[in-house]
């Protein structure tokens, strides 16, 4: 019984499994995106992904354990001078796995296999939305909160004089509005001084 045992064999022998890996992964690392197929793809992704973490620390050791599994001193070089300075901020997933139509002769399930950072054109559309959905969360609660403060200043700027209206307001005059208006309006100083000296 083969309980627990979840390595994909790919039809082949240990030895020749592993030699095809690390082929793979070398093409992967040289050329950035390869097509094969669907097992194959995510096959390869297992293999590849740690070797891609262990570049972002360049030391021998690290040097010396990406090469016993790639067998090829270009593809560690490209690996430790280009690509692991673009991964250096990514935390994983350095690989994405896309389906395409299946193969014409044996009706095999294809697809290619990439560098998440090498895609200019997918990868920056996907980083732009993800900036604008957390400046949206963060923008739409300051902007709740600051809302009240912003009207409350305007209104605190000058009191409106007698007779004024502010500019979308329209003034309606009744009579009654008007009798009130002439007992509120204040004396002149002229007769201020006149009761004054009565008063004296």
């Amino acid at each position: 019984m083969r309980h627990g045992k979840k390595v994909n064999h790919l039809g082949r022998t240990n030895s020749h499994r592993k030699a095809m890996m690390s082929n793979m992964a070398t093409s992967l690392i040289l050329h950035k995106r390869i097509t094969t197929t669907l097992a194959k793809a995510k096959a390869l992704r297992g293999y590849v992904e740690p070797i891609l973490t262990k570049s972002k620390n360049d030391t021998t050791h690290s040097r010396r354990t990406v090469f016993s599994y790639l067998q090829d001193k270009d593809a560690v070089t490209i690996l430790f001078r280009e690509i692991a300075q673009k991964i250096a901020t990514r935390p994983g997933g350095y690989t994405r796995i896309i389906k395409m139509e299946n193969r014409l002769g044996d009706n095999a399930e294809m697809a290619m296999i990439e560098l998440v950072d090498y895609n200019t054109v997918y990868g920056s559309d996907v980083a732009k939305v993800e900036k604008k959905s957390t400046r949206r969360r963060g923008g739409s609660a300051k902007a709740k909160t600051e809302a009240p403060a912003e009207k409350a200043a305007p209104v605190a700027e000058a009191p409106l004089a007698l007779g004024e209206t502010a500019d979308n307001e329209i003034e309606i005059e009744t009579p009654a509005s008007q009798h009130a208006a002439e007992e509120k309006t204040p004396e002149s100083p002229a007769a201020n001084e006149e009761n004054a000296e009565k008063g004296e």
